[in-house]
């Protein structure tokens, strides 16, 4: 890739590259120039969501004497899994929220602040006006929105909410839901894959169901889905509707259009829709760093990588790991993101130490929420075979129960602590 002087980065991120800006950025200073020269091998770990934190602290235990910086210009992480049941009020959004210190703790140099560029041809990630040299970057940037695929979401998307990023709009979202008029209509909406979550919007959909039922019985959810059916457990989660019949299901109905004004969604057959409260949840690509480091692949949404050291097909001494990976026979998971970071962290230890990396397949389970207390779930197992990863058994259990919820929430104890260390206690 050719290097981009500062006036072209600047004029690129004027049109539509959609690069981040700098927030918070901690122990840098942020003139122009070399940050923090490199006495020693660095990895830079960029994101610091389910993938990124993982692979900081696992190529830091692997071995010590590499430093790790991690760019995440979010100060505490949030869960996405479980925040749809902040939506049914089952759980609170700070049950959900932990900080970096169990990072800290381990050694990782965690920096609150932004890749604003990655450049592969020079090893280094711009910070501002600034720049950090690596020998390996690691890039889990999660995903984006292609708002633009829906007419009217880019100007409404203060009150039209996804929330698909835990955060604030899962807090705002819930709000909105709360305040419905019991009568009303929620209207969602779920995106072609791939997304993040496969089951993710099913999940919510059973949320939001179980809430109006128990709390406001006269309304209903009218889910447009732009898929040919549900895209995951799709025994499992009919037969957790027939609680529900407040749930208006359609698919094959994309949206191609909101309009806040007459509050209502416009499917690709013409039909108009009418909502109370929208849940439009847009199609995604990668995130916007790995777009502009020319590591998304010809679709132009997702980057292609080695299935054994999870470098990108495009730039060899760059790893992208989690959600905006494809080419993988693997969801985009919480579960998946947590493997993968600890194998992308192994193979880089290894090929900075001059060793080979050795192939580990990864693996995913998958818990979904039906109710304020049933859980349905699926594992899914994978092998190295060619170089590549192959699906060789996908189990699913064999309906909805209050046991497996007691394994989600171990589950998700356990994966949090491996995430972050320490229970990613600040």
């Amino acid at each position: 890739m050719t290097r981009m002087t500062r006036r072209q980065f600047l004029r690129a991120s004027g049109t539509g590259v959609g690069v981040l800006t700098v927030a918070g950025l901690e122990g840098c200073a942020t003139s122009t120039g070399e940050i923090n020269p490199k006495a020693g091998r660095r990895v830079v770990v960029v994101g610091g969501g389910w993938g990124g934190a993982t692979a900081a602290r696992y190529v830091r235990a692997a071995d010590p004497s590499i430093e790790v910086v991690m760019l995440e210009p979010n100060k505490t992480f949030v869960s996405c899994p479980f925040s749809n049941l902040v939506l049914s009020g089952v759980r609170g959004l700070g049950s959900l929220t932990f900080g970096y210190g169990g990072l800290r703790d381990s050694g990782v140099k965690v920096r609150h602040a932004a890749a604003t560029a990655i450049e592969p041809d020079t090893r280094r990630v711009r910070i501002g006006d600034g720049y950090l040299v690596y020998d390996r970057v690691i890039v889990a940037p999660g995903v984006d929105f292609l708002v633009e695929q829906v007419e009217g979401l880019a100007a409404a998307q203060d009150t039209v909410l996804h929330a698909w990023k835990a955060g604030p709009q899962t807090a705002e979202l819930a709000k909105q839901l709360s305040a419905m008029p019991d009568g009303g209509a929620f209207v969602l909406t779920v995106p072609p894959i791939a997304y993040r979550c496969p089951p993710g919007p099913y999940e919510r959909i059973c949320q939001v169901a179980w809430y109006l039922k128990t709390n406001k019985p006269k309304s209903k959810l009218i889910v447009l889905d732009a898929n040919q059916n549900i895209v995951s457990k799709a025994a499992l989660f009919r037969a957790a509707w027939q609680a529900y019949p407040n749930i208006d299901y359609r698919a094959s109905n994309k949206v191609v259009r909101v309009d806040p004004g007459a509050r209502e969604v416009t499917t690709d057959f013409g039909d108009k829709v009418k909502y109370d409260v929208i849940n439009l949840i847009p199609p995604q690509r990668a995130g916007a760093i790995a777009v502009q480091a020319d590591l998304v692949g010809a679709d132009k949404r997702w980057c292609e990588v080695d299935h054994v050291t999870y470098e990108s097909a495009k730039h060899r001494n760059a790893h992208v790991i989690g959600d905006s990976t494809i080419g993988l026979p693997v969801p985009k998971s919480g579960t998946m993101a947590n493997a993968m970071g600890k194998i992308c962290a192994n193979a880089v230890v290894n090929l900075l130490n001059g060793r080979e990396a050795t192939p580990v397949p990864p693996v995913n389970t998958c818990y979904s929420w039906v109710s304020d207390r049933e859980v349905i779930a699926v594992v899914n197992a994978y092998k190295i075979e060619n170089g590549k990863v192959v699906q060789v058994e996908q189990k699913l259990t064999p309906g909805q129960s209050t046991v497996y919820a007691q394994h989600a929430e171990g589950w998700a104890k356990s994966i949090w602590a491996d995430v972050l260390g320490n229970g990613g206690v600040a």
